[in-house]
């Protein structure tokens, strides 16, 4: 049956509505009829919380998606440009900054569940270049939990002036020691450099890019047709056609002052496919479907996108990490989350997957404050499908 789309324009604002999968079909009336009662109550939950955070005196826009037992709603806010007023859609493409994260980590899962390398590999198993005292010890395990202990001058403030190079990332590797007494597996220290080697190690055990292991092992058996690892041009511009072009946002920080051209890409390291992925909330949608659901969707690819939300390392009794998810338990849920954000772009994908509910949100600006989801609208839908 195809999808069915109704949308209506409210003010700064639109909001669309799609049914993958109706729920009413083959179902009683009557049970047709509290479905819809609530996935109406769940698409006023969110939209409740979302409106406050877009008014017209904010800059940008933002693009969510709630995915619920195989119905999609999405939420749409405010402009992909605000000079043009291009408005955003299901289908507008944005920097996803962190939230390429969890599909290295599935990359990473899927290996292992292929045999073709384990977590407990040391990193010289696929970059014997790494001779460092420290970083000869660190695992791949242990970079996709961010349990390695690194830290990097690019992966926190005051931020770096200079790009490096391949073989300048290595040899800040070599010589890195720890400030504080951490050890490979003892802790939980965030750090983007840490998935910028695992990028390497992946490419070094495939032969293949990282765009490619994406598109090859993720993306096309998922259908996800809008996602994509574009290179960096000189100007740190995403190379894409100008029709895909043409679906890009403009960046902006919090202030609203635009940073950087449309498609802007940034990274500290001058190695190919060290940029960020862009995609859509049509397509993450997709993407948390499978999280959550996994059907239909190959058996160990399926395993793969459960592995990495599974909890490796607690961090304290609210908090925990898997490999890229982090794990939040609240008194009546648990999230399974993944922020993202630079200075012109901010994204958030949350799951529940005890309920068979996730949420994708999108915005084209700096610090949007995407913890609404973590704790008020992911609890709040939770609550509702459990009452059910």
């Amino acid at each position: 049956m195809s999808p069915v789309v109704t949308s209506s324009p409210i003010t700064r604002r639109t909001f669309a509505r799609v049914a993958l999968v109706p729920l009413a079909i083959a179902l009683a009336p009557r049970r047709a009829s509290a479905d819809s009662d609530m996935i109406a109550q769940m698409r006023d939950i969110v939209a409740a919380e979302l409106a406050p955070t877009m008014t017209p005196d904010q800059p940008g826009g933002l693009a969510a998606a709630l995915y619920a037992g195989r119905h999609v709603e999405f939420f749409n806010y405010g402009f992909a440009e605000d000079t043009t007023r291009r408005p955003i859609t299901p289908d507008t493409l944005f920097n996803l900054g962190s939230l390429r994260k969890p599909f290295e980590a599935t990359l990473v899962a899927l290996g292992t569940l292929r045999g073709e390398l384990r977590l407990d590999d040391p990193l010289p198993k696929y970059l014997p270049e790494l001779t460092g005292d420290y970083i000869r010890h660190v695992t791949v395990g242990e970079l996709a939990t961010h349990t390695s202990g690194l830290l990097l001058p690019t992966d926190h403030p005051p931020w770096p002036n200079e790009q490096f190079s391949r073989a300048r990332f290595i040899e800040m590797l070599n010589a890195w020691k720890p400030d504080a007494g951490e050890t490979p597996g003892k802790q939980r220290v965030y750090s983007h450099a840490g998935y910028v080697l695992l990028q390497l190690v992946l490419e070094r055990c495939y032969r293949t890019p990282i765009a490619t292991q994406f598109e090859q092992r993720i993306l096309a058996p998922l259908g996800m047709t809008a996602t994509s690892l574009p290179e960096r041009g000189e100007d740190n511009r995403a190379v894409m056609s100008a029709a895909w072009m043409q679906r890009v946002v403009q960046g902006y920080s919090d202030q609203g002052a635009a940073i950087g051209p449309i498609g802007n890409q940034q990274s500290y390291f001058d190695v190919p496919g060290t940029g960020q992925m862009f995609s859509s909330a049509r397509d993450l949608s997709t993407f948390v479907a499978a999280s959550v659901d996994g059907h239909p969707v190959d058996p160990h690819l399926r395993e793969a996108l459960r592995m990495t939300q599974h909890e490796a390392f607690r961090v304290d009794e609210k908090f925990g990490q898997g490999m890229a998810w982090e794990t939040v338990h609240l008194p009546d849920t648990t999230v399974v989350d993944k922020p993202g954000g630079l200075n012109n772009a901010s994204g958030y994908i949350g799951l529940v997957p005890a309920r068979r509910i996730g949420i994708v949100l999108l915005a084209n600006r700096g610090e949007y404050p995407h913890e609404i989801a973590r704790y008020k609208i992911l609890p709040a839908l939770a609550r509702l499908v459990a009452a059910r």
